[in-house]
């Protein structure tokens, strides 16, 4: 029996469900007496290398479980991207609080830095069990099925569609614009399509996996356009050209060294309107459709809790140097059920949108990603009136 303390972390931007998760690690934690304190990070790495944690077990049950429905980060995060001149500071704080089980809650770059600690704590000789938690709206982490944060950002983005969609319909004076989150993969762009078949006004969709030909698009959306129906695009933000730039760029780059996109449905809105004559206007919901509860699935509020307790779980059983992934079946019906993935598989590594599942004409999305996707939204009642 391993006895000691315990600390959780989040890295990178929060979801809709990154507390569910801390809230199932919580609980869980607290049934084991091998873990004696449980701490919370201030703001992720940054709370670690200053040796700010605080203790989660000051907070009643009744507030741990408000967790479950609240926005961001409670504990905070950060993009602050470890390096080695970091670790000794590192070791140094898990030392002084005597924390023996290490929970970080991220994305792929987060997977990373988790690897690398349990690199750390083996290389040292220091007894220490490590195990990830996923977290990505993205849904581009490799390996599981698909990622805690994704089904409620998904939601968000299918809904917000559908929405603007009727809006485009009713008063078709201009091109409706929406760009969502996504730099390097499209899963939330393609969302945006779930609901097509119930759009009354035309649609196109742009993601990241594939090459944006300047062209082609004005061309489709003089073509859609002409139907008199009205018509929403909807684009990741970082869509790009042939030649690997990005449509719009804000030379800017994040902690990790990611470049920040510029504003992709502004760009191509200037478009439109310089290029065609048609009217045009942009959207961006951005951190709304990351931080918005009150779209949650329950589905993937389910399953984000159930990843912090299995996190736990397993490291007491004695596992680390693992992430908790997701396997699932969709027929008959939709089950999933976790597994441990190695972060030396994930670290780093991105799952981009399967370029199969894109349509012929490059701004569709195929049948095969709703049967994927639908499940992961929970309850949605999208029955609309259509009088015209």
């Amino acid at each position: 029996m391993l006895k000691g303390n315990m600390l959780i972390a989040h890295g990178g931007g929060p979801t809709p469900v990154i507390n569910s998760s801390l809230l199932g690690a919580v609980r869980e934690a607290k049934l084991h007496e091998e873990i004696e304190t449980i701490y919370g990070a201030r703001f992720g790495a940054e709370g670690i290398l200053a040796g700010d944690l605080m203790d989660l077990g000051q907070f009643s049950q009744e507030q741990l479980d408000l967790l479950a429905r609240t926005p961001a980060s409670a504990l905070g995060s950060c993009r602050r991207k470890l390096t080695d001149a970091d670790y000794p500071a590192v070791l140094e704080c898990f030392k002084k609080f005597n924390i023996r089980y290490f929970f970080y809650n991220g994305g792929n770059d987060s997977m990373d830095t988790c690897h690398k600690v349990y690199q750390l704590a083996c290389q040292s000789g220091y007894e220490l069990r490590v195990i990830g938690i996923p977290k990505t709206i993205d849904n581009d982490l490799a390996v599981t099925d698909h990622c805690p944060g994704f089904g409620s950002a998904a939601k968000y983005a299918a809904v917000s569609a559908l929405e603007l969609a009727f809006d485009a319909s009713a008063l078709p004076i201009h091109v409706v614009v929406m760009e969502l989150m996504g730099r390097n993969a499209g899963w939330i762009t393609a969302a945006s399509a779930l609901f097509a078949d119930q759009m009354p006004c035309e649609h196109l969709v742009y993601l990241p996996e594939t090459n944006f030909d300047k062209e082609q698009f004005l061309s489709a959306v003089k073509e859609k356009w002409s139907k008199g129906r009205g018509l929403l695009v909807t684009v990741s933000e970082g869509i790009h050209y042939a030649d690997g730039s990005p449509v719009a760029d804000s030379g800017i780059v994040d902690g990790f060294g990611h470049k920040i996109p510029g504003g992709a449905a502004q760009t191509l809105s200037d478009m439109i309107m310089q290029e065609t004559g048609l009217k045009s206007r942009s959207e961006k919901p951005g951190l709304l459709g990351r931080v918005s509860v009150a779209l949650m699935s329950e589905v993937d509020q389910r399953e984000a809790e159930e990843a912090g307790a299995v996190a736990v779980r397993s490291a007491v059983e004695g596992k680390t140097g693992f992430m908790v992934g997701f396997q699932t079946t969709r027929e008959p019906e939709y089950r999933s059920e976790t597994c441990l993935v190695p972060l030396e598989q994930v670290a780093n590594a991105e799952k981009k949108f399967p370029l199969e599942w894109i349509g012929e004409d490059g701004a569709s999305i195929r049948p095969e990603f709703r049967d994927y996707c639908l499940p992961l939204l929970g309850a949605y009642d999208n029955r609309f009136a259509q009088l015209r």
